[in-house]
């Protein structure tokens, strides 16, 4: 079954995602650039380092983005080279960053709602835009047709 732009539509899937991004962004730490490369990079299933090169070119330039997402563990070794018949390292998206994405997906979708405890990072409201962001996910919680 292939899925076009009137079912879309109909399904309202883009509503809400950009707060939803807002959302994964502030509460994992990461930029909006760091979470669409995740997003694209999870879409390809195993890569190489130039593939993530080449994910990267629609992306603001970054230059310590590889090795912070690394770092914080988003992306793992899945193959390591052994300089005789594995060239280079091949890398895949992390369980962790599997479901921050699935999270997301199902935000999306109406399955599950976006945390909203004490322990939120919009919870404290420091800023005007963290006022504006729970007064979005207010609206987003109380809306019976997503």
């Amino acid at each position: 079954m292939r899925i076009d732009a009137a079912d879309l539509r109909e399904m309202q899937l883009f509503r809400y995602y950009r707060l939803t991004r807002k959302w994964a962004c502030k509460t994992y730490g990461l930029t909006d650039g760091d979470l669409e490369l995740l997003i694209y990079l999870d879409c390809v299933g195993r890569f190489t380092r130039n593939d993530y090169k080449n994910g990267t070119y629609l992306m603001s330039w970054d230059k310590h983005r590889w090795e912070k997402l690394r770092k914080e563990g988003w992306i793992v070794v899945w193959r390591k080279k052994n300089h005789t018949t594995q060239k280079y390292h091949i890398f895949q998206t992390s369980n962790r960053c599997k479901r921050l994405i699935t999270r997301i997906y199902n935000i999306l979708l109406g399955k599950e709602d976006i945390p909203f405890k004490k322990t939120s990072v919009f919870y404290n409201n420091k800023t005007y835009t963290d006022k504006v962001f729970n007064k979005a996910i207010d609206d987003m919680l109380k809306d019976n047709e997503r």
